[in-house]
């Protein structure tokens, strides 16, 4: 009896060795060293930056592409090394939300403030092109989210009335000026600029790419005018950059939005990104605010969501853009800032052909910003 019982033993060690050697080394194999190596992603005209859709934007100091620095960054998390997974973290210690009172201090005054849910880095190499209305390229906006983009700027009143409005809602837009509007004004495009907008340019004298001549208003007065449509770019690049005094956005919109294929080729060999729209409110062909604001929402709640071009030199639209930011808000919009990733780049011989036509700097930057003493 013994003998059968010690058999029954021996057999029981004997099997659950056995067991043991076949899913111990499955035990022991580090958690994820099966799993292959991710690809890494290639390059994207759109990144994401910033994306908190419920505190408005606050910008910090304006950075060297002359637009306001993001106050969140999404960053990638450090790389772990393979092991054992590790116990959660204790309720305590996770990152919590910012809560409704934290995002409504960030813009003060406004608590119902709209602000900007999503900063994006544009990278303009080789010259993207965005808009629907022309161009398929590049689709990055959720549903609900917007652009704002206002033309034909700097003007007196108007663009202040429009910056009044942005800042009352701590967002953001883009900025197209016309050249030679920015010469007349440019301590409102200073302006524009240290609110921490973009801005891009929109030509010399607005004039129809597509042909050679044409008619510029100058200090008041209609001329006729013949140009170059390389040289109306540039010299509107320039005016601009000179105006501001500092880095402007590779930002380019075409009057009209008339743009001829051997242009938008130009444009992407100077690493320039071309903006159509997505929806254009029309409101140069409006005369009263609600006309503009119900263009826009109208059109916003067909597409629902898009590029949206409006133009700060109307008076219309800038009676206008307080109550609109309000429907924006109201309607459960958010706002998508383009944060381009370097400054545009300007031509010396357009610079000086600015200076000379106009009262503006040859580069817009002081002495003591150029040159600065670091150790005596």
């Amino acid at each position: 009896m013994r003998l059968i019982v010690a058999a029954f033993a021996l057999i029981i060690i004997v099997c659950v060795a056995a067991f043991g050697a076949i899913y111990s080394p499955k035990t022991s194999e580090p958690v994820g060293a099966s799993l292959p190596a991710a690809p890494a992603e290639p390059p994207r005209a759109v990144t994401t930056l910033m994306d908190d859709s419920n505190a408005p934007y606050t910008a910090g100091a304006t950075d060297n592409a002359g637009v306001g620095a993001p106050q969140v960054m999404a960053q990638a998390a450090p790389a772990r090394p393979a092991g054992p997974a590790t116990a959660p973290l204790p309720a305590a210690a996770a990152a919590q939300p910012a809560s409704p009172a934290s995002a409504a201090s960030s813009c003060p005054g406004n608590p119902n403030a709209l602000g900007v849910s999503r900063v994006v880095e544009i990278d303009t190499t080789g010259g993207p092109q965005f808009g629907f209305e022309h161009f398929k390229e590049h689709d990055f906006l959720r549903p609900g989210e917007v652009v704002l983009t206002f033309d034909d700027g700097p003007w007196p009143k108007n663009t202040p009335a429009v910056l009044a409005a942005l800042a009352a809602h701590c967002t953001k837009a883009i900025f197209f000026p016309i050249g030679l509007h920015a010469t007349y004004e440019p301590g409102i495009l200073k302006q524009v600029a240290a609110a921490g907008h973009a801005v891009g340019s929109h030509t010399w004298c607005h004039q129809d790419l597509s042909k050679t001549k044409g008619k510029c208003l100058i200090n008041g007065k209609l001329q006729a005018y013949e140009f170059d449509p390389k040289d109306e770019i540039e010299k509107g690049i320039s005016a601009v950059r000179m105006a501001v005094g500092g880095p402007t956005a590779p930002y380019f919109r075409f009057p009209a939005l008339r743009h001829p294929p051997e242009l938008v080729s130009y444009l992407a060999q100077r690493n320039i990104a071309v903006f159509s729209t997505d929806l254009d409110s029309f409101d140069f062909k409006m005369r009263k605010p609600e006309q503009v604001r119900q263009s826009v929402m109208a059109k916003l709640k067909k597409n629902g969501k898009g590029i949206v071009l409006m133009h700060d030199f109307q008076h219309a639209t800038a009676e206008a853009a307080m109550d609109l930011l309000n429907d924006l808000k109201a309607g459960g919009y958010k706002v998508v800032f383009m944060k381009p990733k370097f400054p545009v780049t300007t031509i010396a011989s357009y610079d000086e052909a600015v200076a000379k036509s106009s009262k503006l700097p040859s580069d817009g930057l002081s002495t003591s910003n150029v040159v600065r003493t670091i150790s005596e």
